[in-house]
């Protein structure tokens, strides 16, 4: 005669370590990336909207539009073509970071939801027509945003994490 009782179904919230709570994770961190990015916009807009600069040293604050993706690549291009092209590329990176995060190292894990926080955050804000605010200006380099620096930073962290493991599992 068994003692216990049967087991009755239980809802608990996803753990990170089953493949569904890391990929809730990433989507998590990428979405508060993503907020925090286009909340910096709106105050940039919103503190620079009459050509104002800030002077900073090596780094001035100003406001512009780039219409184009990265260095205003594809500027003289209609920008629904740009937001497609731009949105499309984002849902497969999605799908692919979705699909091999539990498998990922935490380096490659960050460095996905950093690509992906920033994509999402520049893509937004270009939903309006008006192209993506970009603030930071060296003067020495083109004029970008923290979304830019997320999808630098995220996707150097990403390759990093990927050879990291890759050297490991080869005993390098």
């Amino acid at each position: 005669m068994s003692t216990q009782s049967p087991a009755s179904p239980s809802v608990t919230p996803p753990v990170v370590g089953t493949a569904k709570g890391t990929r809730i994770f990433l989507l998590i961190w990428a979405a508060v990336l993503a907020t925090a990015d286009l909340l910096i916009k709106s105050l940039a807009e919103t503190l620079l909207s009459r050509g104002e600069t800030v002077d900073l040293g090596p780094l001035n604050i100003r406001m512009l539009y780039n219409t184009g993706v990265a260095f205003s690549f594809g500027a003289d291009l209609a920008p629904w073509l740009v937001t497609g092209a731009t949105g499309t590329i984002i849902l497969a990176m999605t799908w692919y970071a979705l699909s091999t995060a539990p498998g990922m190292s935490g380096l490659s894990r960050a460095g996905a939801a950093l690509t992906l926080g920033g994509g999402a955050g520049n893509f937004i804000d270009r939903l309006d027509g008006r192209g993506v605010v970009d603030y930071l200006h060296s003067g020495w380099f083109p004029t970008f945003n923290l979304a830019d620096a997320f999808v630098t930073v995220g996707v150097g962290l990403y390759i990093l994490g990927a050879l990291r493991t890759s050297g490991l599992k080869t005993g390098d």
